[in-house]
């Protein structure tokens, strides 16, 4: 009886130590330092556990709380400096808005504010209008809103399989959070463009905290994080909710940025097993799908709201993707349907023409600013990847020394951790 307790015993303590090995052999082998690392990782979980990125966690206390209203810092100078250079340009009879509209608001719309009235043509003098179509035939600006999602490897995998490139509107909290999954957008020809820092009502702010939000996300210095992060300066947003207003929009366009709207909605990020369940968003797809069908975008394209917000939302993109490509011509990026060629500040980054795209030239071109030497961007999946920052570029030798330092010291763990279990054994 007592040899059988014993053998038990240590046989137990055998299988949990062995267990132990090889979990941490399973975490040694997972690469969290880098985007095609990090894009090699099939578990969700593991996807969405945190890590660290050198770049974001040095820079962190130069921007609000991640998933807090931004303000601009109060040493902030450059912050400073952009908005008086820009404030006296903002109206000031255009007021702060409050959720839902109320009665008291003016029927006529005074303001253009999308949420009473779905209004996308500016009536303050010369703001450009929304854009909220792709104005090619039988064309779907295709994209997806709230990325970075820490779990999205098998959506990217599934795009990256049929060869199909989207817009992603990315917020910067969530870029903050999983950086390294915002930069996967970019190696694999994706188009960015900014959806501010906490993903708030636009107008429920006033305009100085409205103009951080938008600052904080992606404006051009590298304190910026999608900027820090990605190593590209969106030239596009799109307001969270579509709530803008004219005095939104003069701050967007003072900033250089583009406001990208749409003409359907699937709800598919505003479940609530009430008043919109799963099944609204199978209904919304399916007549979104039979109106295409019918001929409704044959002269002129349309822009559908999706997201990227969770498993659900990226599940039905996947669930009616062979429905889309087969009621339209093109699926392509926004900016590949309005031809915008330079989507970001730098110079060095382009996106192909309608033309091109639709011929097979699906993704545009890098140039390196050390040489003029010019490369495809390459997916995920290839040797070659698009650099980001230099201050990213830093943080992935740093991540590559600690990766070495690793690897001669994982021998040294796994012996210590094997005679620790062959002790265990014996003694027991």
């Amino acid at each position: 009886m007592q040899f059988s307790v014993l053998f038990h015993v240590r046989f137990l303590s055998t299988l949990i130590c062995f267990q132990l090995l090889l979990l941490a052999g399973n975490a040694a082998a997972i690469d969290r330092t880098s985007e095609q690392g990090e894009a090699a990782i099939t578990d969700p979980d593991q996807e969405c556990t945190p890590y660290d990125y050198a770049p974001v966690t040095n820079q962190i206390n130069s921007f609000p709380e991640v998933w807090e209203a931004a303000k601009i810092l109060s040493d902030d100078s450059a912050a400073l400096a952009k908005w008086n250079s820009i404030s006296a340009n903002i109206p000031t009879n255009i007021p702060q808005k409050t959720q839902p509209p109320p009665s008291s608001y003016s029927s006529s719309d005074p303001d253009c504010w999308w949420t009473y009235g779905q209004c996308t043509t500016p009536k303050l003098a010369d703001l450009p209008p929304d854009i909220t179509a792709a104005p090619e035939p039988s064309t779907l600006g295709y994209g997806f809103d709230d990325g970075p999602n820490c779990s999205h490897n098998a959506f990217y995998d599934f795009l990256q399989s049929q060869n199909q490139k989207a817009t992603f509107y990315f917020i910067g909290s969530n870029v903050a959070d999983f950086p390294l999954e915002a930069q996967r957008a970019l190696t694999d020809g994706h188009e960015i463009c900014a959806h501010t820092w906490s993903h708030p009502y636009m107008t429920t702010f006033a305009s100085e905290d409205a103009f951080a939000e938008l600052w904080y996300c992606e404006l051009p210095l590298t304190m910026q994080m999608i900027k820090l992060v990605v190593g590209v300066t969106p030239t596009c947003w799109r307001p969270p909710y579509g709530d803008v207003d004219d005095r939104i929009r003069a701050i967007a366009n003072a900033l250089g940025l583009q406001t990208i709207m749409w003409e359907y909605d699937t709800a598919d990020a505003s479940v609530d097993g009430k008043t919109i369940t799963d099944q609204t968003v199978v209904d919304n797809y399916n007549s979104f799908i039979q109106k295409a069908k019918g001929g409704a975008f044959n002269s002129t394209g349309t822009i559908l709201l999706t997201h990227e917000l969770n498993n659900f939302t990226m599940s039905e993109a996947v669930s009616f993707y062979p429905q889309l490509k087969s009621v339209f011509q093109y699926l392509v990026p926004v900016g590949v349907s309005l031809n915008k060629t330079q989507p970001y500040l730098e110079t060095n980054y382009s996106l192909p023409t309608f033309e091109q795209y639709i011929s097979g030239t699906l993704t545009g071109s890098r140039v390196s600013p050390n040489n003029t030497s010019t490369t495809t961007l390459q997916s995920s999946t290839s040797s070659a990847s698009v650099s980001p920052t230099t201050s990213a570029e830093t943080s992935s030798e740093s991540g590559a020394s600690t990766n070495s330092a690793n690897s001669v010291a994982r021998p040294f763990y796994d012996c210590a951790l094997l005679t620790a279990c062959l002790v265990v054994f014996f003694i027991s």
